[in-house]
């Protein structure tokens, strides 16, 4: 015996409404049964390490610090380009030896030349 399409749906809404009706039950209740109006006003200030908050939320960062995380991003991804090569060297070394050996060096210098050029640029050094 077949059912309708739509009706072995209706476990799923079952399971949704359930969702969405326990959540709103929770926020209800917190409010019914919460102390909101018990507690001083200190109680719903910021607590930052023991200092009371006064000023902006963050504070601004050096370039130098964006700069070092991009860098770091651009080799990590460079690096994660590595892996695929050396799980499939072995068969593809069977097959065009100098031509992998080759293009994965050449793939190495560049990066290698990219690092000098950072360093050269003093884009590592956060004191500045």
């Amino acid at each position: 015996m077949e059912q309708p399409q739509l009706t072995q749906y209706v476990p799923v809404l079952m399971l949704g409404i359930l969702a969405v009706a326990f959540s709103f039950g929770m926020l209800a209740m917190s409010i019914l049964m919460g102390k909101k109006g018990r507690r001083p006003a200190s109680k719903d200030i910021p607590y930052e390490c023991g200092m009371i908050p006064v000023g902006a939320g963050s504070t601004r960062l050096s370039v130098k610090f964006y700069l070092v995380a991009m860098l770091f991003i651009l080799f990590d991804i460079e690096i994660v380009f590595l892996y695929p090569w050396a799980v499939v060297y072995k068969d593809l070394l069977r097959q065009n030896a100098g031509l992998i050996l080759g293009s994965m060096v050449s793939f190495l210098g560049i990066l290698f030349v990219g690092y000098i050029y950072a360093l050269k640029k003093r884009a590592f050094d956060w004191k500045e």
